[in-house]
């Protein structure tokens, strides 16, 4: 069953009542409803959002991953239950114990997945991906050469149309508002989905930043940003250069849980991919598997 992301961009009171999630807004006075085990993301995006103790318990029990937003819309953090397995201690054990050779290994999976899916978005968008996909082939454990870097330097030069003059910068001009909204929903799906499967969201297997609390979250969605490139492409080809964020922007943004991937040969909802990636990582930290299950653009 796909989760639903649920989003509060304007003043709402929310609570609950058997296990439906109340929703009063008072601009309106709309009363709606929601039952809490439908909800797998739900994003608080405005400082006049009220939402109470028993409501955000329940919704932790769910394994719903809790979003909030700061004063100029962007997220600032993430909720999640710390009791999302009934194996979770052994889990655990067996995330904290891997050994380096694996985990070099699994980043050069993941490294390896990702820039393939550079390669196909930039062949979607006409640009020429033989470079990518040849350098794809050549990663070596625990990327040594860094080539996640390289591809980053040349996908970012020709995924989008030349007259936006893009580079990839965090606080940079638009896209990358769009771009960092969109990884901001990704991040909370595969973290959300970390935790269901067992592990501890903050151990990475490549990133480690001490002040980081989804290193391993950070690590798993690599593969998975060129998904959300491609909502950006599309919004792009609409909009031209007319890109502050939209409604209709965002709306596009929020459906990419939903959006049909390729994972193991099969047509799946990224979110359903995204827990199948997750439960292949806790088989390979449990010596149960080798491989790493990631979608293919």
């Amino acid at each position: 069953m796909i989760k639903r992301t649920l989003y509060f961009g304007s003043p709402a009171y929310l609570k609950t009542t058997n296990e439906q999630l109340i929703i009063e807004l008072p601009d309106t006075g709309e009363i709606k409803q929601a039952p809490i085990e439908d909800i797998g993301i739900l994003i608080l995006d405005h400082q006049q959002i009220t939402i109470t103790q028993a409501l955000m318990a329940k919704l932790l029990a769910n394994n719903t991953a809790l979003v909030t937003c700061d004063q100029t819309h962007h997220p600032t953090g993430l909720l999640l239950n710390l009791d999302g397995n009934s194996l979770q201690s052994q889990k655990h054990q067996a995330q904290l114990e891997a050994t380096v050779p694996l985990k070099k290994q699994l980043w050069q999976q993941t490294v390896t997945a990702k820039i393939a899916n550079q390669a196909a978005l930039l062949q979607l968008e006409r640009e020429e991906a033989g470079y990518l996909r040849q350098l794809s082939k050549d990663v070596k454990s625990g990327d040594s050469d860094n080539s996640e870097a390289i591809a980053a330097a040349y996908y970012w030069k020709r995924v989008f149309p030349a007259f936006l003059e893009f580079r990839r910068e965090r606080y940079g001009p638009a896209p990358n508002q769009l771009l960092n909204y969109g990884y901001s929903i990704l991040r909370a799906l595969v973290a959300r989905s970390l935790v269901a499967s067992g592990m501890l969201p903050t151990f990475g297997i490549h990133h480690r930043n001490q002040y980081n609390s989804y290193c391993l979250a950070d690590d798993m969605m690599e593969p998975y940003r060129p998904y959300v490139d491609k909502v950006v492409c599309d919004i792009i080809r609409m909009n031209g250069k007319f890109l502050d964020m939209t409604p209709k922007m965002k709306q596009a943004l929020l459906a990419i849980p939903a959006m049909d991937v390729v994972i193991d040969g099969q047509k799946s909802p990224l979110m359903n991919a995204v827990q199948r990636t997750t439960a292949s990582l806790a088989k390979c930290f449990e010596g149960k598997t080798r491989k790493l299950l990631y979608p293919e653009l």
